[in-house]
């Protein structure tokens, strides 16, 4: 029988022989012998466990046609939290993981002296963003909605999986507010941005939802229809924060100049030196 070691080394090889990312036979493992309660840095050079050994050389497999690590996993972390992901959900990236920090530093910083906070996330595909605000900031009224019931059905599960209190509505964008006459204090959306006729890799084309990656020609469909009714649900002192492409910030200027040439906005950059996030502070 082979050594955790000898069957990792093969893995890496099977990969970088096609051009993959070798590290994620590294990954899979440490999380695949977590699952199975198996610590693998004190096994490395013992003999892996046979069923462990099959399961870990099918989900190889499974990585050698691009499926994605967290699909084969059946979730991925984000924000120091489990989500669970499949087919019907995006799968949390980790530069949306510095969305919700910008989130968290500028709601303690612009409702300091406000008590009661409601938050909407738009488009919450699994709930990440959502329930890791709730979790981070109990004391925010934390909600979300998602055009996909699929897409819903995940949130609530990651929801209770995590302990979060965080109630989902099926609906198309701001409408579920809408039809219940909700306002709110923060305004969140990770919206597809992509265009529609971009290239992407096969990872992400073949087993992502695709409703939840395209925005239209130039990417910014969904933010359109957002700005264009979030008056109907914010509350006179607001705020919204976006995800963006990281080439779309002169686009974006313009489109928030057109609705919003009164208030204040700002674009913040990743840790990459990326324009990849809209903050915009609305006084009604």
């Amino acid at each position: 029988m082979a050594t955790y070691r000898e069957v990792l080394r093969q893995a890496q090889k099977q990969l970088r022989d096609k051009d993959m990312n070798e590290q994620e036979a590294q990954l899979y493992m440490v999380e695949l012998c977590a699952l199975k309660v198996h610590d693998l840095y004190m096994e490395i050079d013992q003999e892996m466990d046979a069923e462990l050994k099959d399961t870990y050389e099918v989900g190889i497999e499974r990585l050698l046609k691009n499926e994605p690590l967290a699909h084969i996993l059946g979730y991925e972390w984000f924000y120091g939290y489990r989500f669970s992901v499949n087919e019907d959900v995006l799968i949390p990236r980790p530069e949306t993981e510095e969305l919700v920090a910008n989130i968290l530093a500028e709601y303690d910083e612009y409702f300091q002296d406000q008590a009661d906070v409601t938050l909407v996330d738009v488009g919450t595909g699994s709930g990440a963003i959502a329930v890791s605000l709730k979790k981070e900031a109990e004391a925010i009224n934390v909600m979300g909605t998602d055009i996909s019931e699929k897409a819903i059905a995940v949130a609530c599960e990651n929801a209770r999986s995590n302990q979060a209190a965080v109630p989902f509505m099926v609906g198309d964008m701001l409408e579920p507010l809408i039809d219940r006459n909700l306002k709110v204090d923060i305004l969140i959306s990770n919206p597809p941005y992509i265009p529609i006729h971009e290239e992407m890799e096969s990872s992400v084309v073949d087993y992502e939802p695709h409703v939840a990656l395209f925005g239209g020609d130039d990417g910014l469909k969904f933010y359109r229809i957002i700005f264009e009714n979030c008056r109907k649900v914010l509350k006179e002192k607001a705020m919204m924060a976006f995800e963006m492409g990281w080439n779309q910030k002169e686009a974006m200027i313009k489109l928030v100049q057109t609705y919003f040439p009164n208030d204040r906005y700002e674009i913040i950059k990743d840790m990459s030196g990326k324009d990849r996030m809209l903050f915009i502070y609305i006084n009604l």
